[in-house]
């Protein structure tokens, strides 16, 4: 009488786990970017995110050849969502911070930035504490930028925002006298006409902690994922696809 053939029972349990693994980790990686910062993050005509960050964010996705589903998440909400599990990694030009890197992990930097004031130029030229004291300074709170002006200018009157759209509203409407942000972040709202009256005030600071770079942030513990971004990231550096994307919405280099 001639046997049938059977695979050994840890080998149909081994080929049962593969099938699971591949399973999940085919599921698709929840990435959030705020959507409110063009031209890194907003929803164009169609109701689409769209702009640096968002391409990015595409970009590394295809590289690691996974699927990826982009959600819309407020700045407040972002590490929250991620240490909930809701999200798995957020391309939404954060700095790294001591605080912020005992709550999530964060990959190399995908951007540089400096921080300058914005305001109405036939008003301010010196940017100075001294020169600044008593006037209404607007940025973002949780930013490198609210805990710099918070140390350095003592007597101006700090306005803390939920986002920059907020910031540049106050700016437009004189509640504020002046706005502090990322030099990138500020320069689609100083090109717009309604802007005209505005421009950048002084030069970019050129205090340390404001020397900022923009790093992907990773729920803890994920460090393949953490990995494979990296990876992607140096990827797509290489074979210009950064490049392509910085050219689509930056006049100059942003690396």
């Amino acid at each position: 009488m001639i046997k049938k053939s059977r695979l050994p029972s840890r080998l149909i349990v081994a080929f049962a786990l593969g099938t699971l693994i591949t399973e999940v980790s085919a599921a698709p990686l929840v990435v959030a970017t705020e959507g409110v910062y063009p031209p890194f993050s907003y929803v164009d005509d169609s109701g689409q995110l769209s702009g640096f960050d968002t391409d990015i964010a595409r970009a590394l996705c295809r590289e690691m050849e996974r699927e990826c589903e982009l959600r819309q998440v407020a700045w407040s909400e972002l590490i929250p969502e991620m240490e909930a599990g809701r999200v798995d990694f957020t391309v939404a030009s954060m700095a790294k911070t001591d605080e912020r890197a005992r709550r999530v992990d964060f990959t190399d930097y995908y951007y540089r930035s400096h921080s300058t004031f914005a305001g109405d130029p036939s008003r301010f030229s010196d940017v100075s504490p001294q020169a600044l004291a008593g006037f209404r300074l607007a940025t973002g709170r949780d930013t490198i930028q609210a805990e710099f002006l918070q140390n350095h200018y003592p007597n101006s009157e700090i306005i803390l925002t939920d986002d920059l759209p907020q910031t540049l509203e106050l700016l437009k409407s004189g509640k504020a006298d002046l706005a502090l942000s990322d030099t990138i972040n500020l320069l689609d709202f100083l090109q717009q006409p309604e802007s005209i009256q505005f421009d950048y005030i002084g030069e970019p600071l050129q205090a340390e902690e404001l020397h900022s770079k923009a790093h992907i942030a990773v729920r803890k513990g994920e460090d393949k994922l953490l990995r494979d971004l990296n990876e992607a990231l140096e990827d797509i550096r290489l074979d210009g696809s950064y490049e392509r994307i910085n050219r689509k919405y930056f006049p100059f280099s942003i690396y």
